[in-house]
């Protein structure tokens, strides 16, 4: 039996860090394989479904293949344009993301490779192209049951849960969780007491439903890009502060926790002590939660 796993391929968030001081974590944007029973799930399509294409090819395998993608930025998406498969008649791909149609899906992708973005177009791919209807709410793929839910970041972006394998993998690359919390404390004082209230009840309500969606997650890739000084500079910017997200995780009995979508100013260093001081608070709140850093080329096993 074929074996299943997670592996990374980009984890990098905002633009592509291919620099000495980075090559431990890895430079490439986003791109997570998941792969159950060999059933090829591919989530976005930044700069690390490159080397995933050419590896792809090199294998000579897996022909079908799907592409979740959590949104449009240029950076979940800019790995296309090079991504070997799509040049090749063998290989089926499908795109799911948010959208209003299959239609607006195609032109979304189809604009970044028209000039004067780029000399070749999407016209120019030999591989089966399908683009599955944006407003069904469930996927089946394969022995991969496929949700999705609305992240806090601009413009629509997903966060994707996966079940398979008796398991439940969430990925959320860009996602600013605790955003109203942080918006309503910052206002506080202009309230007037009914308003206090009201607007307590309201963030206490949301901050319930993010931790239910992640609730007992036996593995949550999620964005993790500021400290909290980079996130007083950029709040509303759509990514989260590393300190919200492992107190998220521990309150929701996430079992194990991904930070992912480093910023590409931070060096393996930096990261290392990101991840030191998670360490440090789940010791601190004597949480069983485990935290990893997302790594290009780490391989999770599912089996």
């Amino acid at each position: 039996m074929a074996k299943s796993y997670i592996r990374f391929w980009g984890v990098r968030g905002s633009y592509t860090a291919p620099f000495k001081t980075h090559l431990e974590v890895g430079g490439n944007t986003p791109c997570v394989e998941i792969n159950i029973d060999d059933h090829v799930l591919i989530c976005d399509a930044g700069t690390g479904i490159i080397p995933f294409g050419n590896k792809l090819i090199y294998d000579d395998k897996h022909k079908e293949l799907l592409i979740l993608l959590s949104h449009f930025h240029w950076d979940h998406i800019s790995g296309l344009p090079f991504f070997v498969p799509a040049f090749h008649s063998k290989y089926n791909i499908s795109f799911f993301g948010p959208g209003d149609s299959k239609e607006v899906i195609k032109k979304y992708i189809d604009n970044q490779m028209k000039a004067p973005y780029f000399p070749v177009g999407t016209e120019e791919w030999l591989a089966k192209i399908s683009y599955l209807d944006p407003k069904q709410k469930k996927l089946a793929y394969g022995p991969m049951e496929i949700s999705y839910y609305s992240a806090h970041h601009p413009g629509i972006t997903y966060g994707y849960k996966i079940k398979a394998k008796n398991k439940t993998i969430i990925y959320i690359p860009d996602n600013e969780c605790l955003f109203l919390d942080k918006s309503i404390k910052e206002k506080l004082k202009g309230f007037t007491e009914e308003e206090t209230t009201m607007f307590t009840e309201m963030n206490r309500e949301e901050y319930q439903a993010e931790v239910n969606t992640i609730a007992n997650t036996d593995i949550l890739i999620h964005d993790a890009q500021y400290t909290p000084q980079d996130y007083e500079k950029k709040k509303g910017w759509g990514h989260s502060c590393y300190i919200d997200v492992v107190n998220m995780a521990i309150d929701a009995k996430v079992k194990n926790l991904f930070l992912f979508s480093h910023d590409p100013n931070n060096d393996d260093e930096t990261v290392s002590n990101i991840h030191r001081e998670c360490q440090n608070i789940i010791t601190e709140k004597k949480s069983s939660l485990r935290c990893h850093i997302a790594k290009e080329v780490l391989e999770i096993s599912l089996d």
